[in-house]
């Protein structure tokens, strides 16, 4: 009895006339971000104060942060965006101690490109690859 009255409906719809399709004019997509990267350098961490690569920019390399060391931001500063080409792996932590009772979250260093972390970062930790 349903087949039948699936087979009815469905047969019912193919007869009546379709309505013209309408042309819609195309519109701009939607961007979640900016569209542009971060000026960061190969060798660089670079830490945004703000979204989106916007905001006081902090840069840090190698040659200044011991490896595998918990960095913390200056009290009071945090990093909504984020952008690693030091060529090693970086952990952001959302504990100014790099505890990981918080959030944290590691990154490639072979380049990535972060516009909105999913936390206030206050510190940091480069790593050994």
């Amino acid at each position: 009895m349903r087949t039948t009255v699936l087979v009815a409906a469905l047969a019912a719809t193919a007869l009546v006339p379709q309505a013209p399709v309408q042309a819609v004019a195309p519109q701009a997509p939607v961007r979640a971000v900016s569209g542009r990267l971060g000026d960061c350098r190969a060798g660089q961490l670079c830490l945004w104060a703000e979204p989106d690569f916007t905001g006081t920019r902090q840069v840090h390399e190698l040659s200044g942060v011991d490896i595998e060391s918990c960095v913390p931001l200056k009290p009071g500063a945090t990093v909504q965006s984020l952008a690693n080409r030091t060529g090693r792996p970086v952990t952001a932590y959302q504990s100014a101690e790099c505890e990981e009772t918080g959030e944290f979250e590691t990154y490639p260093g072979g380049g990535t490109w972060t516009p909105r972390t999913p936390y206030q970062v206050r510190a940091f930790k480069i790593w050994e690859n």
